[in-house]
C-alpha cells in the first residue's frame, strides 16, 4: 500500500458537486492498494500515520503527531498511486488492486485511523470520481510505502 500525506489547513470532497467531507487542520491523506497488500499493510500505514510527527510543537518544530495536535483524517482511495510509468507515456495500472481486495484494505485503513486516533476519519466514496482540494500547511507532504518499511 502507498500513502501520501499532506498536513493541511483544511481539505474537502466534492462528489457530483455535493460536498461528501470536509477538515479542518488535520491531514489529507490519498491511499493507494496494490495487489498483494495485507490487512498487516493497512495496519502498519494506520499505525504510521497516527504516529507520525509532523506538526508544530509550541517552538516550530515538527515534533507532534495528528493525535497531539487534535487534527481531523481524510483518507481518500486512489488507485493511480500504484502507475507504473516504465514504458511510454500512458500510465499502467495493472498493479493496482482490485476492488475486492481495494475496498476491505481501504476501509480497515481506515477504521484503524479511528481506532489509533479517537476520532472520526472523513472519507471520499471509494471509485468514484471527486474532486478534491486542500490547503496544503507547510507545504508537508509526505509519501510511505508499506513494502519499504526498512
Amino acid at each position: 500500500m502507498r500513502l501520501v500525506i499532506q498536513r493541511v489547513s483544511r481539505a474537502s470532497v466534492t462528489i457530483a458537486g455535493e460536498l461528501r467531507a470536509e477538515i479542518g487542520p488535520g491531514l489529507m491523506v490519498l491511499v493507494g492498494v496494490a495487489q498483494g497488500d495485507t490487512p498487516d499493510d493497512a495496519s502498519w500505514l494506520a499505525a504510521k500515520t497516527a504516529a507520525m510527527r509532523i506538526f508544530p510543537d509550541s517552538e516550530g518544530v515538527m515534533n507532534r503527531s495528528v493525535i497531539d495536535a487534535g487534527g481531523d483524517i481524510l483518507a481518500v482511495s486512489q488507485f493511480t498511486l500504484n502507475a507504473s510509468t516504465r514504458k511510454g507515456n500512458r500510465p499502467s495500472y495493472i498493479r493496482a488492486a482490485g476492488h475486492d481486495l481495494a475496498i476491505p484494505l481501504y476501509e480497515l485503513y481506515c477504521s484503524e485511523c479511528r481506532r489509533l486516533t479517537g476520532r472520526e476519519v472523513a472519507t471520499g466514496v471509494f471509485g468514484a470520481d471527486m474532486q478534491v482540494e486542500l490547503i496544503n500547511d507547510g507545504p508537508v507532504t509526505i509519501i510511505i510505502d508499506s513494502k519499504l518499511r526498512e
